[in-house]
């Protein structure tokens, strides 16, 4: 009994975290699309449904996401995960900051490739997937827009790492931002980053918004999250969204 009334307070606490979280960078990178790109998104007379739709899903998606990450959190106040905290002495102890959050991510960015290409075989599109893509052209509130089986498949990800793969408490909040950076710009139907980013060795290396935008529209294409890598070792990278790149002096090459 001891033990559970921490692991609820924790899952609530997150659970409220993840979702003020939600509405405070999708909102305002809605509001931003609004004002730089406003024929980016839906058309106006289904873009209110849409959106609430989105939100809707989003809410159930926080909830999901927050009960393991409580958990976590109430754990690792007893020591009972691989997250630690202090300062880092040594140059080991430093390096091994960006070494954690890039394993996270690539860990992470893995699953999401294969899950989510695997979620794109017609019988499981149809039953879960569907959701995702049922906004069309996504918004910047679609970030957390996905079916609850497809919300419990990436919630487990990073709480189960936490568990086992050690991790600065800084380096996992840096993972945790980069998550939420990504699912919010990849679905707002612009381009944040410049040309000469997105024509760099950035862009080649991860997933833009214009990167991902083509996903939404062909489908069966550009499945990762965070790196092109898996895309282009699984044959699946076809470059980005041309005409999120018109506004461009010139189009980088794929």
């Amino acid at each position: 009994m001891s033990l559970i009334l921490p692991l609820l307070a924790g899952a609530a606490l997150m659970t409220a975290i993840v979702a003020l979280r939600y509405f405070a960078v999708s909102g305002t990178m809605a509001a931003l699309t609004l004002c730089l790109h406003p024929i980016a998104g839906p058309a106006p007379a289904r873009r209110r449904a849409q959106v609430q739709r989105e939100i809707a899903w989003s809410l159930l998606a926080a909830l999901i996401y927050g009960i393991p990450a409580g958990i976590v959190g109430a754990l690792w106040q007893r020591g009972g995960t691989a997250i630690y905290a202090g300062n880092p002495h040594g140059i080991v102890a430093w390096l091994a900051l960006p070494a954690s959050a890039l394993a996270y991510l690539f860990a992470h960015d893995t699953w999401f490739y294969w899950t989510h290409r695997w979620m794109h075989r017609p019988a499981v599109f149809a039953r879960v997937h569907a959701v995702h893509h049922a906004s069309k052209p996504p918004t910047a509130w679609a970030a957390m827009s996905f079916h609850w089986t497809e919300s419990l498949s990436g919630a487990v990800v990073v709480p189960l790492l936490a568990l086992v793969v050690p991790i600065h408490v800084a380096a996992l909040l840096t993972v945790l931002t980069v998550m939420t950076w990504n699912g919010v710009i990849n679905h707002m139907g612009w381009e944040i980053y410049p040309r000469r980013w997105v024509a760099g060795w950035f862009g080649r290396a991860v997933i833009t918004p214009s990167h991902h935008h083509l996903h939404h529209r062909d489908y069966r294409c550009n499945y990762g999250l965070y790196f092109r890598f898996w895309d282009r070792v699984g044959g699946t990278d076809r470059g980005w969204a041309r005409e999120l790149l018109a506004d461009r002096v010139a189009e980088p090459a794929a």
